[in-house]
């Protein structure tokens, strides 16, 4: 029985996590030319949330910020390979809204922007800016 149990909410948890990030739409970040950052303004509401992705090479710096009047409003980044539903590297409403550090493999870096369950739940919008750098 406990078997069928922990089956069941494997499943339940699955379906969760892909709810939510069906919701999520994909950007390609791209720094002007001859720059080594760029500076994103945009907005998410309930559960929208927005995967920003980052051709980076190992060894490289790279500098996350995510400035918001929503209180509920994070990001995590995910290393080359994994994704939201995978392990992040960094988790925004652990270790707050800001991120450096130097990048352990090459590849495309995910950094996702998203709102709290809290706040999703209520709809609650956030109007964002994200500042990433790459050095």
């Amino acid at each position: 029985m406990q078997t069928k149990s922990l089956v069941l909410l494997l499943l339940l948890t699955l379906f969760s996590v892909s709810a939510y990030a069906a919701n999520d739409r994909s950007e390609q970040v791209k720094f002007p030319h001859g720059a080594s950052g760029t500076s994103i303004k945009s907005s998410i509401v309930g559960y929208q949330g927005v995967n920003y992705t980052l051709d980076t090479k190992a060894g490289q710096s790279m500098t996350v910020n995510l400035k918001s009047g929503n209180l509920s409003n994070y990001f995590n980044i995910y290393a080359p390979g994994k994704g939201p539903g995978d392990e992040a590297m960094f988790i925004g409403d652990i270790n707050g809204n800001s991120y450096s550090g130097v990048l352990p493999s090459t590849g495309t870096y995910t950094i996702q922007v998203f709102l709290m369950r809290n706040a999703a739940r209520r709809n609650e919008k956030a109007n964002y800016t994200l500042e990433i750098s790459v050095k």
